[in-house]
């Protein structure tokens, strides 16, 4: 017989968080579920990202915080740049109305990424209160967006958050084809330019999977976030020259 799930921990504001190894493990009915309650204010936000554990709950639900194991992680260095969409990527790069910018819509981003649901689910789990936490984190400079602009209008983008020199990527919304992988793949040059090795992206999917992420230990998972957020962070502004890290025959015009 499996063995029964442990107490779930609930935290009054302001809590430390239980150490991730008492996670529920891949055998209960929430694998990765550490605790539940607590605030959204920018220092939980900040402790948790900064030990592996994120938020992720619906509507009606407390707040639920997780540290899955093994954990979904993109090393740049693997980003697997399909054919197809390198030529997209070369194309774009050729047409002056694309234009990558980070930070420059945050609110606007989240909006869109909350009203996008991901496959297979019939809502968000980007709520309201959700939205105002992660706008203070952009505000107080830990969270960031990527965003995919054509012809002046905000065609798709993404959403991160940031500690040092490690990513942690949160959402996606696209408005136009393929904008949202084209935001992704701005971002791993941004890494790669900036020497930021990895991109959490928390669990499985099959898309994931197709752009090179694959899983990994818990306890690997925490060393690259330690090793990650001890760097100094860079300013976050895209260059043209960082699209040369992904597509190197582009990159090089201004």
């Amino acid at each position: 017989m499996p063995a029964p799930t442990p107490p779930l921990t609930w935290l009054a504001p302001g809590q430390d968080f239980p150490p991730v190894n008492q996670a529920w493990d891949e055998n209960s009915a929430a694998p990765g579920l550490l605790a539940a309650g607590g605030t959204l204010d920018v220092d939980s936000l900040h402790k948790a990202y900064g030990q592996g554990i994120f938020p992720w709950y619906s509507k009606e639900q407390p707040i639920l915080w997780w540290s899955p194991s093994p954990r979904m992680v993109l090393d740049v260095s693997e980003f697997r740049l399909h054919p197809s969409f390198r030529k997209t990527l070369v194309r774009l790069q050729r047409t002056s109305g694309c234009e990558i910018r980070m930070d420059c819509a945050f609110e606007q981003v989240i909006q869109a990424c909350a009203s996008s649901p991901r496959n297979g689910q019939a809502g968000t789990w980007i709520l309201p209160d959700m939205i105002t936490a992660y706008c203070a984190l952009h505000r107080a400079g830990f969270a960031h967006s990527v965003e995919t602009w054509v012809n002046g209008r905000l065609a798709g983008g993404l959403y991160c958050v940031a500690m040092g020199q490690f990513v942690f990527g949160e959402s996606m919304f696209s408005h136009a084809s393929d904008a949202s992988k084209v935001a992704l793949a701005a971002l791993v040059g941004f890494c790669r330019q900036h020497g930021m090795a990895h991109i959490d992206c928390q669990q499985n999917t099959r898309h994931l999977a197709s752009l090179g992420a694959r899983e990994i230990s818990r306890e690997l998972f925490l060393t690259h976030v330690s090793r990650g957020i001890a760097k100094p962070a860079p300013a976050w502004h895209f260059e043209p020259r960082d699209w040369h890290q992904v597509v190197p025959e582009t990159g090089a015009r201004r």
